[in-house]
């Protein structure tokens, strides 16, 4: 069994990292995310795409669980509004890829990001993904002000 230490060097690398346009996250190609012909199914490209909005999101301190939790004084979630992609090559078994995300623009309740999807330098599939927060009764929420900073690229 593992020890702390141990356990805790082998999650860093798990959530990506920030960087100084927004996040990177790393992932391999498993023949569960294929389909019969040995290329990415198209459907796993968006599953590929919402882990690096996730852990962007989680290194930038804002946690799922804290949302539904209420820690910002009421339950709420994220919701997908709107989902333009564009797919340029196919990834296939045992890729190494590496999903970018960056913050476009945050206004409101709405934040619009752009991802790509790689293998090496080559831009696999790309999207722009329009997320926004929404309450217990399904009503927009402007987005907690530590947020915003939070999102904004650093460099």
């Amino acid at each position: 069994m593992a020890d702390q230490a141990e356990t805790d060097a082998l999650a860093t690398g798990l959530s990506g990292a920030l960087t100084s346009f927004g996040h990177r996250l790393m992932a391999r190609v498993y023949y569960a995310d294929t389909d019969f012909s040995g290329v990415v199914y198209h459907a796993r490209y968006l599953e590929f795409f919402e882990r690096g909005r996730s852990d962007f999101l989680r290194l930038a301190g804002v946690h799922h669980t804290e949302l539904a939790d209420g820690k910002h004084g009421e339950k709420i979630v994220w919701i997908v509004r709107r989902m333009e992609i564009d797919f340029r090559s196919p990834a296939k078994i045992d890729d190494i890829l590496t999903i970018d995300t960056r913050t476009e623009n945050i206004s409101g309740a709405r934040i619009t990001m752009a991802q790509q999807l790689k293998r090496g330098g080559e831009v696999l599939v790309e999207a722009r993904v329009e997320a926004a927060i929404i309450g217990e009764n399904g009503r927009p929420r402007r987005f907690p002000k530590e947020w915003i900073e939070a999102f904004i690229p650093r460099g």
